[in-house]
């Protein structure tokens, strides 16, 4: 049985299937080895998320195996200005993070051996945002999230993560060391452009093989084609 890896998330995981997204990345990277399930809900913050885990994971799980690795990527909405358009999406800090923990303790009870991965809630720009929501650039305008308070999200994660020692990805972080980070990485200021996704593909990647996960350890399944012997192709398929 090939391994599973889940993924686990709001809308920048519900759309990491699409053209250059970060999870087709993933599933076309590890073809044949492992199966990549996508678990993604818009608009969720963590308060939703632990109030559907049973229903969200339906089916996850092939034939009652763990899956191997599970990626949680929720900030993102729980970051939301309380005062703000958005403002029903947001969670206080101190719930987010006890929300994570739940989360994360939910998973270890149901897949004692599952690997799980913490993802921050990615960086804003707030431009963008207004444009998104209103359709100008009106500077009387207010974003519904910031930077800065995706930041302060993104730095809960990360203690959340080292708390129950779990590895982490620093996505804020990562993705403002690149230049024009802004515009070349966010298509509306919050969710990815191909860009953006390839830089969270490269960090995911890089986590998992950390953890053992990667196509050196991984098997293919069944012969690969260069290993059937023309002159007797059945072969190849005997137990």
């Amino acid at each position: 049985m090939r391994p599973r890896l889940v993924l686990f998330g709001d809308s920048i995981t519900e759309q990491s299937f699409a053209t250059g997204g970060w999870g087709a990345a993933l599933a076309d990277h590890f073809a044949r080895q492992a199966d990549v399930v996508l678990r993604g809900f818009d608009g969720y913050n963590t308060r939703w998320a632990l109030k559907v885990l049973d229903r969200a994971m339906e089916g996850a799980a092939a034939g009652g195996a763990d899956p191997a690795a599970l990626t949680v990527f929720f900030g993102a909405n729980d970051a939301n200005l309380p005062d703000r358009s958005q403002g029903h999406q947001h969670v206080p800090l101190a719930e987010y993070q006890d929300n994570l923990r739940a989360i994360c303790a939910h998973f270890k009870n149901m897949w004692p051996s599952a690997a799980i991965i913490l993802i921050t809630p990615p960086p804003i720009y707030e431009p963008a945002r207004i444009r998104h929501k209103y359709g100008d650039n009106d500077p009387s305008r207010q974003p519904e999230r910031t930077n800065e308070a995706a930041g302060t999200y993104a730095q809960a994660c990360i203690a959340v993560a080292k708390e129950l020692d779990y590895p982490v990805i620093d996505i804020w972080t990562q993705m403002q060391k690149f230049p024009d980070w802004q515009t070349s990485a966010l298509c509306d200021g919050l969710h990815f452009t191909p860009f953006g996704n390839k830089i969270l593909f490269d960090e995911v990647l890089k986590t998992l093989g950390s953890i053992g996960f990667s196509q050196q350890s991984l098997r293919s399944d069944l012969p690969l084609y260069h290993q059937i012997d023309p002159k007797d192709p059945l072969k190849a398929f005997e137990i």
